[in-house]
């Protein structure tokens, strides 16, 4: 096996016994890029010498016994909405292209104690705005199964690179179904932890009462055994959890017994294409035949689920992003005349035109006069959606349905609709209006070669049953596909 086809945990392993170098990992992985990322744009920011350095330095220590965990010396590749000290972190927009964060994020730098290797920075919708990786100031990164369509957003850069071979595993960051989109749309393993989980410190903020910082990988082992890593509680993340379950690798486990899976039948009507339901609903077969319990049932507020997330999520990133004025940091207009000129021309050039789009809207629903009919009801009908899904999970231990309506569009066709990109979000959403788990899974490919991913979403702080139900799944698909 290639070093570039193995998974983050057998390279690890490799490493530890001497039958290879966290530095011929780190150059093997260099070249990869160098020879496929002028076709797909998976990165914004390739830190070659970095990587070599820091390769040369885990080596040392690995050899010397100081770091033996299952990540030390596995090259990473990061979402670059994650600060990381000295290596540029732009959001994928131009009002940031020059911006070297003088800290790193608290999720990475648990990496770097792990002794990861950090590859550079991945391509992404601009401040994760987007559902296709488009809105990028860089330009799109396409998907590896055809350059032709789209890898999913705002993740895609990530997940892109994951499923190209062009990174072992990588970080993204999760609002919507950022994580999970990408990786069905790429054909990775992709989770959102609960809310809380992961710290987001040092991740430049959406919507801050809905991102999360997630692992895309591989496969699911790889993704228990990142999540394990990143996981821990910190006082710089007033919303950082104290959490003493994180041992997610012990539930990688292949048993579904008595296991009691749901799946809402609003999640399987119309906009939802043919091909994708029946990849899901043989997934739950196989589940199934394996002894788990599947039964159908209705969700209720799926259709609110949209609007009350858009408001938010708006809203919210209208209160973020105004901190990029053209002062402190980031790009800022050549030509001006007074200060409040001076803000206005460096926002209108420095931010793409989704970005735009989202700052108005959230401008106007937290505007006198609108707060209450839009801001306020939003976030009733989000509480109303997290009773759904508790109602749920008192009958259910989890529920099983698909990623996306349809399998990756091709390029350009999101765009001319936003409206549509955001339907298209319909299934993920209210996972993180709601605060909970959920992990995207591959579970086949349509008549066009492109990959289909099923998500198994779990109540709060239920990871590892998720993880034990994706991992069951993957390991029986994954014999069969080999016979």
């Amino acid at each position: 096996m290639r070093i570039t086809d193995m998974t983050a945990v057998l390279l690890a392993e490799a490493i530890r016994e001497g039958k290879t170098t966290a530095v011929e990992a780190t150059e093997a992985m260099l070249e990869r890029i160098a020879d496929k990322d002028k076709e797909l744009n998976c990165y914004v920011t390739v830190d070659k010498e970095g990587a070599l350095k820091q390769a040369k330095q885990v080596q040392e220590k690995i050899e010397k016994g100081e770091l033996t965990g299952s990540l030390a010396g596995v090259p990473v590749a990061i979402k670059d909405n994650l600060c990381t000290e000295g290596l540029l972190t732009t959001c994928a927009s131009r009002i940031l292209h020059n911006f070297v964060p003088a800290y790193t994020a608290e999720a990475v730098v648990n990496l770097q104690k792990a002794g990861a290797v950090i590859l550079g920075k991945t391509n992404m919708d601009e401040f994760a705005m987007g559902s296709t990786t488009e809105t990028s100031a860089y330009g799109v990164t396409r998907n590896p199964h055809n350059i032709e369509h789209v890898p999913g957003g705002s993740s895609g850069g990530s997940a892109a690179a994951v499923a190209a071979g062009e990174c072992f595993y990588a970080l993204g960051s999760d609002t919507g179904g950022s994580i999970r989109q990408p990786a069905s749309y790429c054909g990775a393993v992709g989770m959102k932890p609960t809310y809380g989980t992961v710290s987001r410190y040092g991740l430049i903020a959406y919507g801050s009462s809905l991102d999360q910082i997630g692992p895309l990988t591989k496969d699911v082992r790889d993704c228990a055994t990142v999540l394990e890593v990143i996981a821990s509680h910190d006082d710089k993340d007033s919303t950082s959890l104290v959490r003493q379950d994180t041992d997610f690798t012990k539930a990688l486990v292949e048993d579904v017994r008595g296991m009691r899976i749901g799946i809402p039948n609003d999640y399987l009507g119309e906009g939802l294409d043919e091909e994708v339901k029946t990849a899901i609903l043989q997934a739950a077969r196989v589940l199934e035949e394996q002894g788990a319990v599947v039964e159908r049932f209705d969700l209720s507020l799926v259709e609110y689920a949209i609007p009350a997330y858009y408001t938010i999520a708006a809203a919210e990133a209208s209160s973020n992003l105004e901190r990029f004025d053209g002062i402190k940091y980031g790009y800022r207009a050549e030509e001006y005349t007074g200060l409040h000129h001076m803000y206005k021309k460096s926002r209108s050039e420095g931010f793409g035109e989704e970005v735009k789009r989202r700052i108005m809207l959230g401008s106007f629903v937290l505007s006198s006069g609108y707060y209450d009919a839009y801001y306020l009801k939003a976030l009733r009908v989000k509480a109303l959606i997290k009773k759904a899904f508790d109602e749920a999970f008192a009958k259910y231990d989890m529920i099983l349905g698909p990623v996306a309506p349809t399998t990756a569009p091709r390029l350009g066709e999101s765009l001319a609709d936003p409206i549509k990109m955001y339907l298209g979000d319909i299934y993920t959403i209210a996972v993180n209006l709601a605060g909970l788990p959920g992990i995207s899974v591959p579970c086949g490919q349509d008549s066009k070669g492109l990959p289909i991913g099923m998500q198994l979403i779990g109540d709060c702080f239920q990871e590892k049953k998720l993880l034990q139900a994706a991992y069951t799944y993957e390991q029986i698909s994954s014999r069969v596909s080999d016979l």
